[in-house]
């Protein structure tokens, strides 16, 4: 009997302009929650990582559609800048192509960061990632918005592009029935009260948006003298826009403003990092954008009863806070 899988793997591997013979073994990673990921080990021990997006058909939010070419994106821009990050091999974004759509990365080094760290090495790495996000903002675009296209083309502002990200996921909201603290419409009419600020930005930047623990890696090379950051992954959530919009999954429940170790590293690599109220209210305009998310996509996702209890107890008050300074600006 065939091997689906391997033969399909070989195709990307072939696609990518590696002998399909020189597969040892993939199998599937876990952490994904859109896209299929899975590790492809070499013969001669080489690894690499390939996604594939599920059907065109399957439940998802709008921004979600071919979040692999952002991804690409992400990659190609983050490494012109000396950022760690996997290098694209191949990638397809057409269901036609020999080898469906995909897209093959190297993999970088390390480990997921996890609590495994003394003070010392979590402030080292910390200000460490400070330098590598300002690096990350020094890359312009000439647009804003998801360059997938999801949400129609690139707009000319970030007021434009930004309006159309929010009132997408709150279409999606209605769609799906999710459950909200509160209605789609008190949500939007809170973020219109603030939407005026977003003509401070007018250079599009680019925007990781999920720079989370989970999407940085972490090695320990041999005589290095400590951890360093090994790679960023997980660009597929990217967009181009305003780099304050990073700080929100930098610092998730918490706040960046008190991270002062990071906040030391992007300073000292030429990052803006100021908090003025017109500042303080762009990033809760963009908090209660990614919260929405985490609260809409639970629906599609069917991540579970567990996850939804989690979702109500820590996100959805998050949420709330964040429409309530919005409102009451």
């Amino acid at each position: 009997m065939v091997d689906v899988s391997r033969e399909r793997v070989g195709r990307v591997l072939e696609a990518g302009g590696i002998p399909a013979e020189r597969l040892a073994r993939c199998r599937a990673l876990s952490g994904g929650t859109y896209n299929t990921v899975e590790e492809v080990l070499l013969t001669d021990g080489s690894r690499y990582v390939l996604k594939t997006p599920p059907p065109e058909t399957a439940p998802g939010l709008s921004h979600e559609r071919d979040l692999l070419v952002a991804e690409a994106e992400f990659y190609r821009a983050a490494a012109a800048v000396g950022v760690p990050v996997p290098r694209v091999v191949t990638a397809s974004f057409e269901a036609s192509a020999p080898a469906g759509r995909h897209l093959l990365m190297t993999a970088c080094p390390g480990d997921m960061w996890d609590g495994g760290l003394t003070a010392g090495e979590q402030a080292s790495l910390r200000t460490e990632l400070g330098r590598q996000v300002a690096r990350l903002h020094t890359v312009t675009g000439t647009r804003f918005g998801y360059p997938s296209g999801a949400l129609g083309p690139l707009a000319a502002d970030w007021r434009s592009a930004f309006g159309a990200m929010y009132a997408a996921v709150l279409d999606d909201a209605r769609r799906y029935g999710a459950w909200l603290p509160r209605t789609p419409e008190e949500a939007a009419r809170a973020a219109a009260r603030a939407h005026h600020l977003l003509d401070d930005v007018t250079v599009p930047r680019l925007v990781h948006f999920d720079l989370w623990r989970g999407n940085i890696l972490v090695e320990r090379p041999a005589g290095s003298g400590g951890p360093r950051i090994g790679g960023l992954i997980d660009g597929e959530r990217m967009f181009w826009g305003d780099p304050l919009a990073d700080f929100v999954s930098l610092g998730l429940f918490g706040g960046v403003e008190e991270d002062q170790d990071f906040l030391r590293g992007y300073r000292e690599a030429g990052g803006r990092a100021g908090f003025t109220r017109p500042d303080r209210l762009r990033l809760a305009l963009y908090r209660s954008y990614l919260y929405l998310i985490m609260l809409v996509e639970t629906v599609p996702r069917a991540m579970g009863e567990e996850h939804d209890a989690w979702l109500r107890d820590v996100v959805a008050p998050e949420l709330v806070a964040a429409l309530d300074e919005l409102a009451g600006s």
